[in-house]
């Protein structure tokens, strides 16, 4: 069964959000402000984090960044927050999705469960190589020389697509379709920087170059 920690400030939000994902057939953990997260998931095995930005103590991003730096555990970030830059800066940080309060109970749970899917599917079990990059399809990592890149959920899908198909040159359409699932409004910098950020944890390294920026039209990886 699925375990999922919820880290909501107000407790009837919380308790909200854990009885309807109770209610779906997910175990759930509650916790009520930002600290020590990133201990809580060293020492339980989750598959999501429900993050909500508005918290006593340290704030949302704070905690994203946090849970970052030890885990590519998908999250969705929950906030009465609706503007498109602040969805745009969350992303770019590391989210895999976001929710405006106040949200209907069943898109939550919906959206729950296909980001688990999509990060925790092992229907497919192989191992794709690229010079010295190896995609594990099972393990849901990727590692270079050996040793084993940290990436975000959303960076591994996207390296990952890249790596499965080394001829086709990706618009940023074409990747944020693909790997968020909702309609490309112009969000370059999201792209911009996921792609950013995957080349500096390659090129801690390797030297070599293996992103590809295709102009006018997108990226690929490098012949």
């Amino acid at each position: 069964m699925d375990k999922i920690l919820i880290i909501e400030d107000e407790k009837d939000v919380n308790r909200l959000l854990a009885q309807a994902l109770q209610d779906n057939g997910y175990k759930t953990v509650s916790v009520y402000n930002g600290l020590d997260v990133a201990n809580i998931l060293k020492e339980g095995q989750f598959e999501m984090v429900l993050l909500d930005l508005m918290l006593p103590y340290k704030s949302g991003d704070e905690v994203l960044r946090d849970i970052r730096k030890v885990s590519d555990i998908p999250v969705i970030v929950i906030s009465a927050k609706d503007m498109v830059r602040t969805k745009v800066d969350l992303l770019a940080a590391g989210a895999d999705d976001y929710i405006t309060k106040p949200f209907d109970l069943e898109e939550m749970a919906a959206r729950v469960a296909s980001n688990i899917r999509r990060y925790g599917s092992k229907e497919t079990v192989k191992k794709i190589q690229y010079k010295e990059l190896v995609l594990d399809e099972e393990a849901k990592v990727i590692t270079i020389n050996g040793n084993d890149i940290l990436l975000t959920a959303k960076e591994y899908q996207m390296l990952g697509l890249l790596i499965k198909y080394p001829n086709k040159v990706f618009s940023k359409a074409n990747l944020y379709e693909t790997i968020w699932g909702e309609e490309y409004l112009g969000e370059d910098n999201v792209i911009k920087t996921h792609i950013s950020n995957i080349r500096n944890k390659i090129k801690a390294e390797s030297s070599t170059e293996y992103i590809e920026t295709v102009w006018g039209l997108g990226y690929r990886i490098a012949k």
